[in-house]
C-alpha cells in the first residue's frame, strides 16, 4: 500500500478545496472508461460520449496520449497538477500547458509502464495537446453545469468539515476513499493500495479535493504541496441514486421525504437546493415541517446553518422499507422522551 507520513501540524492545517481542473480531469476519466457508476452518470455519458469519441477519432495522436496517460495503475503526473486554492480553470490548465515536453514523456513512461507509444515518442507538443483536450472537456461537458456541480461539491465539503469537528480527522479520512484510504495511526495516512515507497510530507500543504464523478487519485508538487482527490457524496446521481422509499413518500410527500433521506449528513438549504433541484422556498417550507415534527435538527457551523436528521428521523428512514407504521410510533415516542 502507498502511505504518507503526516505530522499533526500538517493534518491540522490541511483543508478542502475545489478545483475546476480536477472536476474536468475526473470527467475525462469517466469519458475514457465509458462506464457509469449510477444512473446520473449514465445520463451524462449518453449525452457527452458521442462528441468525445468523435473528437479523439479526428485526433489520433491525442487519443494515444489519453490511453497512455490514463494508465492502468498510474496517471501521468503532468495531467494532474496539485490543486491550489482559488485558482480558475484557466490558471490550472496553464500549468499543464507549461510542462516541459521531456517531463511529459517521462511521466507517460511511468503511466504506460514502459516506453510511450511510438506515435508519441519525441513529440514536443504533448503538454499542449493535453491542455487543449482538457479545455474541450471543460467547455463542452463541465462548464455548462459547473455552478450546480460547484454547489454540490461545497455541500460535500461542509458535511465533511462538520464531521471533523464532531469526530476528528481519523473518522473523516477513513470515509473519504473507502477501501483505498485510511488513517493507519502513528502519523501514517494510507492514500492508495499500490506498493509504492512511503513519502514524508510533514510540513507540506495538504489538500483534499472533491469531484462529482466516481474517480480518485493523488497528486503532488513535492515537497511543497500534496493533494488527495476523491469522489464526493451525492453528485450527478439525480433522483435515482438516493431513492425515496414509497412508504416514506406516501407518509411525508415525495419532496419532503427526499430531503429527509438526504439529511443523513448535514447540509444547508442552498446545498439541498443544488442536490434536489427544488426551489429555495419549497426547501425552506419542507425543512420547517420536518423541524416541527422533530425529524431534523439544525445547528450553526461558521456562517452556515446545517440541517441533519435526528434519531427519530433515522428511525423513519431505516424502517421505511419495512414496518413503517411501527416506525412512526417509535419515532413519536422518541420525540416525546
Amino acid at each position: 500500500m502507498g502511505w504518507w507520513q503526516v505530522n499533526a501540524d500538517t493534518l491540522a492545517r490541511s483543508r478542502f478545496v475545489l478545483s475546476p481542473l480536477a472536476e474536468t480531469f475526473a470527467s475525462l476519466k469517466l469519458l475514457h472508461a465509458g462506464r457509469a457508476a449510477h444512473p446520473g452518470e449514465r445520463a451524462w455519458l449518453d449525452g457527452a460520449l458521442p462528441a468525445y469519441r468523435a473528437r479523439l477519432a479526428a485526433d489520433p495522436v491525442t487519443a494515444r496520449l489519453v490511453r497512455a496517460g490514463l494508465g492502468r495503475d498510474w496517471i501521468a503526473d503532468f495531467l494532474t497538477p496539485a490543486p491550489r486554492e482559488g485558482e480558475t480553470f484557466e490558471e490550472e490548465v496553464a500549468r499543464v500547458r507549461a510542462v516541459a515536453p521531456a517531463d511529459a514523456l517521462a511521466h507517460l513512461a511511468v503511466s504506460a509502464a514502459g516506453p510511450p507509444p511510438a506515435r508519441l515518442a519525441g513529440r514536443d507538443d504533448l503538454p499542449e495537446r493535453a491542455a487543449r483536450l482538457l479545455e474541450w472537456v471543460w467547455r463542452e461537458t463541465v462548464e455548462p453545469d459547473w455552478e450546480r456541480r460547484r454547489r454540490v461539491l461545497e455541500a460535500d465539503v461542509v458535511a465533511r468539515t462538520a464531521r471533523v469537528a464532531r469526530g476528528g480527522w481519523a473518522e473523516v479520512l477513513d470515509a473519504i476513499r473507502p477501501g483505498a484510504m485510511r488513517w493507519l495511526g502513528e502519523n501514517r495516512l494510507q492514500v492508495n493500495l499500490h506498493e509504492y515507497p512511503p513519502r514524508e510530507i510533514s510540513g507540506a500543504e495538504l489538500v483534499f479535493v472533491p469531484v462529482t464523478p466516481k474517480a480518485g487519485w493523488v497528486s503532488w508538487e513535492a515537497p511543497e504541496r500534496y493533494a488527495v482527490v476523491y469522489a464526493c457524496d451525492g453528485a450527478l446521481a439525480g433522483r435515482e441514486r438516493t431513492p425515496v422509499p414509497a412508504g416514506l413518500g406516501a407518509l411525508l410527500g415525495g419532496a419532503r421525504a427526499r430531503l429527509l433521506v438526504l439529511l443523513g449528513s448535514p447540509l444547508s438549504t442552498s446545498h439541498l437546493v443544488a442536490v434536489t433541484g427544488q426551489a429555495l422556498g419549497s426547501v425552506g417550507r419542507h425543512l420547517r415541517v420536518l423541524l416541527d415534527a422533530g425529524l431534523v435538527e439544525r445547528r450553526r457551523s461558521g456562517r452556515s446553518v446545517l440541517y441533519e436528521r435526528t434519531e427519530a428521523g433515522d428511525v423513519l428512514v431505516r424502517a421505511a422499507g419495512g414496518d413503517l407504521a411501527g416506525a412512526v410510533v417509535r419515532a413519536a415516542g422518541e420525540r416525546v422522551t
